[in-house]
């Protein structure tokens, strides 16, 4: 996503000028950096650059039962976001100091990649998260009184993988939980351009016709909806492991590669404006 939206910038196709930027899980780091107006290209290879502490990793057993729910056949999406949040909470409380620690470490990686804690003053940026203990979905924006870093923590707290993030008194976990895209949070705008980089994991019927948590359809109203991908080379640059931080600057490159035919794509239908 780095890679591919910093270079479209530099194409000119600024996706940061856009009315409404919707930031969810990696996507929300990307989108923060994007609408703040600094570089993207700083993230290329900031997996090597001295920086906080490294994380726990994933815990494969908390993995494996996520993924559990989330794959159970006729689950309530509702029901599934509680017993994930559960999960998460009841991890996160078997070793409180570690988890303390850990959710430090990750506000202040996040901190360190995103640059700011400010959030942007010219466009909408919409963070998504969900409430551990609920399961109820959240959207953040310059108005809610959160720290966009704790926003992009939030946001990008996989169970397994991080913390639950506290907020003002609650614990929030990773907002793909609430969708994958979180593309309904766009519906009216004219143009929808949605960066979905684990498409090829996740095979989606179109955002177009595709409907919402809310029974709404994922792009109500928008004349254009276009959706990226990684190729087939970006694929391959991710790797097996996907929390395998060697991969990150290939990941990168891949992202520079793919830009070019990406911005022919998009120059027909990516004229900001009112709506868009």
């Amino acid at each position: 996503m780095a890679g591919l939206v910093g270079e479209l910038v530099r194409r000119g196709v600024d996706l940061g000028v856009a009315d409404l930027t919707v930031g969810t899980s990696a996507g929300a780091i990307v989108g923060a950096i994007l609408t703040t107006g600094q570089d993207l290209g700083r993230l290329a290879e900031v997996a090597t650059r001295p920086g906080p502490a490294p994380r726990r990793g994933v815990d494969a057993s908390v993995a494996g039962a996520v993924f559990a729910v989330l794959g159970r056949p006729g689950l309530e999406p509702e029901e599934a976001r509680r017993r994930v949040g559960r999960i998460a909470l009841d991890h996160a409380d078997a070793d409180r100091e570690a988890s303390a620690e850990a959710e430090r470490a990750l506000l202040a990686g996040r901190g360190a990649l995103i640059g700011t804690n400010a959030w942007p003053v010219e466009g909408e940026l919409l963070i998504t998260a969900v409430e551990a203990a609920t399961g109820e979905p959240t959207v953040w924006d310059r108005t809610s009184g959160v720290p966009l870093v704790h926003a992009v923590a939030a946001s990008s707290a996989f169970p397994a993988a991080e913390p639950p993030v506290s907020v003002q008194g609650r614990h929030y976990m990773d907002g793909a939980l609430r969708a994958g895209a979180n593309a309904d949070l766009a519906a009216g705008a004219r143009t929808v351009v949605v960066i979905e980089p684990l498409a090829h994991l996740n095979p989606r019927e179109p955002l177009d016709r595709r409907p919402t948590a809310d029974g709404a359809r994922t792009a109500d109203g928008a004349r254009t909806v276009v959706t990226l991908a990684p190729d087939a080379e970006a694929v391959r640059a991710f790797g097996s492991d996907l929390n395998d931080r060697t991969n990150w600057a290939p990941a990168y490159l891949a992202g520079l590669a793919q830009a070019p035919a990406t911005a022919e794509r998009l120059r027909s239908v990516w004229q900001p404006g009112p709506g868009r």
